[in-house]
């Protein structure tokens, strides 16, 4: 029989989150998100607020050149760098790099993922982070996740420092399963990847699991069905990197980032109604949940 921890507030207590004591915000970290295309510029919004909500105190977004000035009026509290293009409209790698590098390299953690286009070129470009930022914390997501079984090796060399949030479809292609064998069992495809990245896995779903490569295995019963609508899992992300530049530790990030997103839905659920709420109302529920937690 499985054991694992049902992640509640009253078990979080147990894992209380770092204070700021200077009222620096150098302090509590800088977040980088990486993120967004033409078509969804909206992606590393999200992310970015959501990383802000959770306590980062400063905020650099690295998107397509063409949605740079939008983004830093929708988010003037971030630093917003414009990156080169493809003609597809993704971002494009090659010509961005040493752009990257040089505004990754005071940043204590990174969001690479949401909103970027194409997994071979999106997890090009995580590695590529990893290898440069080696002491730097990470959350992958989206397009960086599905082509990470081929760069394994790099993952496992960061050594514990990665947290990977996919989706059924994407945990499917990282690791060349069915969608429907991962969704039969969410459990065993997220310890099948804890165990090929050594990286801390938050598998969602109507229930979501987060397990760690030291044996950790938690379950979170789910904010409602609300929750599954576009944008949500670009919160989640955001969360958990604004939490991991705070200088938590990855799973202790990675629970209170589940934990945060999903009792934000609930509470939307409860106020505007079950489905319905937008994934941009996630961000504003956390500070007040942090309160509550004592987070």
């Amino acid at each position: 029989m499985t054991t694992h921890e049902t992640l509640t507030a009253d078990r979080l207590r147990a894992l209380p989150l770092p204070m700021p004591q200077e009222g620096s915000k150098d302090e509590r970290g800088s977040a980088l998100v990486l993120g967004g295309s033409v078509s969804v510029p909206g992606a590393a919004l999200l992310s970015g607020v959501a990383a802000l909500r959770a306590g980062a105190g400063k905020l650099k977004i690295a998107t397509v050149a063409s949605a740079a000035v939008g983004l830093a009026l929708a988010v003037p509290e971030a630093m917003v760098i414009g990156l080169p293009e493809t003609p597809q409209g993704g971002v494009d790698g090659a010509r961005a790099s040493a752009r990257l590098r040089e505004a990754a390299e005071a940043c204590d953690a990174l969001l690479v993922g949401p909103g970027l286009m194409g997994s071979g070129p999106t997890t090009a470009l995580a590695v590529e982070l990893m290898k440069a930022l080696p002491s730097a914390a990470f959350t992958l997501d989206a397009a960086a996740v599905s082509g990470l079984a081929a760069h394994a090796d790099q993952v496992r060399r960061h050594k514990g420092r990665v947290v990977i949030t996919p989706h059924a479809g994407e945990m499917a292609q990282l690791l060349d399963r069915s969608r429907d064998a991962v969704e039969a069992d969410p459990l065993d495809a997220a310890l099948a990847a804890t165990d090929l990245l050594q990286a801390v896995v938050v598998m969602k779903g109507a229930q979501t699991w987060v397990v760690d490569p030291h044996g950790a295995r938690w379950l979170y019963e789910g904010g409602g069905v609300g929750l599954a609508t576009s944008g949500s899992g670009d919160v989640l992300a955001g969360i958990v990197v604004g939490l991991l530049a705070r200088g938590v530790e990855p799973l202790t990030a990675a629970l209170w980032g589940v934990f945060l997103h999903g009792e934000a839905g609930k509470r939307l659920a409860a106020s505007v109604g079950p489905v319905g709420f937008l994934a941009r109302e996630l961000s504003g529920e956390v500070p007040g949940l942090l309160r509550e937690t004592g987070g």
